[in-house]
C-alpha cells in the first residue's frame, strides 16, 4: 500500500503540480480513505519527499543506463536530450516551483541530488568529450559543468520563462542545443551535424 501511495501521488503531482493535489485527491485517486493514506505517512509532506526520493533513484538508473549505452559523448548528451523530452512531456512545469516554495525537505534533496550525480555526470561527460577529440580542449569543465545543470533548472522557474507562455520541453532543447554547439571541436561539429534531426538540434546545422 505505501508503494501504491508514492507512484498514486507522483502521477498527481507530475500532472497537476505539487500544491494543488490534497490528500483527499490522492485517496480518491486509490479508492481508499485519507485514513489508510495516514497510517503510513504523518502528512502530505513526507509523501512528497519519498516520491522526490523515488523519481531521483530512478533518474539515476536512467542516467547510468545512458552512459553505457551511448557510443560517445555527444551521443550521450543526444540520448539525454531525448530522455529529457520524454520526461518532461508529462510534467506540470509548477512541480520544481511548487517543490521549492512548499516543501523544503524534499527541495534539499533535489538540491544534493543535482549536486552530487548529476554535476558529476556532466563533468564526466565533458573530459570524456575533451579526451575523444570531439569537445573544444578550451572549455572550464567545473564552470561550464555547473552551467549546464543550471540551465534545467531555469527553465522551471515562472518569472523567467512564464508558465503558459513558453514550452518547457522547448525551453530546455532550444538550452541544451546552444550548450552543445558551444562546447564541440571542429570534429565534434561534424559528427553532430551529421546525425539525423535529434531532440538537441535546431533545423538548420550551421555554425
Amino acid at each position: 500500500m505505501k508503494e501504491r501511495i508514492i507512484q498514486s501521488s507522483m502521477n498527481l503531482f507530475w500532472r497537476y503540480g505539487i500544491k494543488s493535489v490534497t490528500m483527499d485527491d490522492i485517496a480518491k485517486d486509490l479508492g481508499i480513505s485519507k485514513r489508510t493514506i495516514y497510517q503510513h505517512f504523518k502528512d502530505k509532506n513526507e509523501i512528497v519527499e519519498k516520491v522526490i526520493k523515488s523519481k531521483l533513484n530512478d533518474e539515476e538508473c536512467q542516467m547510468q543506463e545512458l552512459e553505457e549505452n551511448s557510443l560517445n559523448p555527444i551521443d550521450e548528451i543526444v540520448n539525454i536530450s531525448t530522455h529529457i523530452r520524454e520526461s518532461l512531456g508529462s510534467m506540470n512545469p509548477s512541480v520544481l516551483f511548487d517543490l521549492k516554495k512548499y516543501h523544503p525537505e524534499g527541495w534539499a534533496l533535489f538540491r544534493e541530488f543535482k549536486k552530487s550525480m548529476v554535476i558529476q555526470s556532466v563533468r564526466d561527460n565533458l573530459i570524456k568529450g575533451q579526451q575523444a577529440g570531439l569537445f573544444r580542449l578550451d572549455i572550464d569543465v567545473e564552470v561550464l559543468s555547473r552551467l549546464r545543470i543550471e540551465q534545467i533548472e531555469m527553465a522551471f522557474d515562472p518569472s523567467i520563462f512564464a508558465f503558459g507562455q513558453f514550452d518547457i520541453v522547448e525551453v530546455q532543447i532550444q538550452f541544451l542545443d546552444h550548450f552543445v554547439r558551444g562546447i564541440l571541436s571542429p570534429e565534434g561539429f561534424n559528427y553532430y551535424n551529421q546525425l539525423p534531426s535529434t531532440a538537441t538540434q535546431s533545423n538548420t546545422h550551421e555554425k
